[in-house]
């Protein structure tokens, strides 16, 4: 298991709460970072948040700061970003823990969705054009290359069917603040009160159906394709219009996953899902992106 290095544990508490005393240290991912503190009674006994990134690629940790900073100016449910140093070797950003749970519901939470879709129509509220540290983001979790990943895998020829039809569609839309990794699993809740949204490293400019997809996307798999509706509803009722291309982003979203599934089956097991199997997680996503594809054909959006 990895082990915080001394200095930037000293850096850490030097930017949230000097003399403080540290009552434990825990790696978030794979025992590593994002780096969990918890301070002593002097500090209040809370906790923040230590991400350490890559001398070689910052843009992860400079596009995390950009986006906490943009979430804070406009009331958006973020935690504090405390401190940044992002020349340095490594980069680190701390921020304020947020009090609350990621764990999914085993069954279908239509408030929660419905909140989900409230809060991304309030990111999607502020225009934003792309720039280095935000940049244009036209579909969920850009950092990772699905297409090359279907490549590479037998092919599935629903999603060969996916990428025909994305590809002969551009559709237009004002570019917006997008979260741009939006799923339960990056939303923190206490009680049925959203405490707020974290992971903000795939943030950027892009259209609303990037995160509206995602949360939708996630939704099916997890709760089965009605649910997706939930997340809608909530994003019409905050934005007061109706969204548009939805059944678009829906596609761009279901070809947003690994091919057979990947790694998501143990990210949803983390969050308290372990009955989210491979094959089950497989045959949601391919219901939700035939119904998108239905829907295209249909031009019902």
């Amino acid at each position: 298991m990895a082990s915080l290095d001394p200095g930037l544990l000293d850096w850490a508490l030097r930017a949230a709460a000097p003399g403080a005393e540290v009552t434990e240290v825990r790696g978030l991912r794979d025992g590593g970072s994002p780096w969990l503190l918890r301070l002593g009674r002097r500090a209040g006994r809370r906790g923040v948040v230590l991400r350490v990134g890559s001398a070689q690629d910052p843009s992860p940790l400079r596009t995390e700061v950009a986006a906490l900073r943009l979430a804070a100016a406009h009331d958006l449910p973020a935690p504090r970003l405390l401190a940044a140093e992002l020349d340095g070797d490594p980069p680190v950003v701390l921020v304020e823990r947020l009090e609350g749970s990621s764990a999914i519901p085993a069954d279908r939470p239509p408030a929660r969705l419905r909140t989900l879709g409230r809060t991304a129509a309030r990111l999607h509220a502020v225009a934003l054009a792309p720039g280095p540290a935000l940049p244009r983001r036209d579909r969920p979790i850009a950092s990772e290359d699905f297409a090359a990943l279907r490549r590479r895998q037998p092919p599935r020829p629903l999603l060969l069917e996916a990428e025909v039809r994305v590809r002969e569609r551009h559709p237009g839309g004002a570019e917006v603040f997008v979260h741009g990794d939006l799923w339960q699993g990056n939303a923190l809740w206490s009680g049925d009160t959203l405490a707020g949204l974290v992971d903000w490293d795939c943030a950027g400019a892009g259209p609303p159906g990037v995160d509206l997809g995602s949360l939708r996307c996630d939704a099916a798999v997890c709760f089965g394709i009605e649910a997706a509706d939930d997340v809608r509803a909530g994003w019409e009722e905050e934005a007061g219009r109706p969204a548009v291309e939805v059944a678009h982003w829906d596609v761009v979203a279901a070809l947003s996953t690994p091919p057979d599934m990947g790694w998501f089956p143990d990210a949803v097991a983390g969050q308290g899902r372990p009955d989210l199997g491979q094959d089950l997680l497989v045959r949601r996503r391919d219901a939700f992106l035939r119904a998108a594809l239905d829907r295209l054909d249909a031009g019902t959006g």
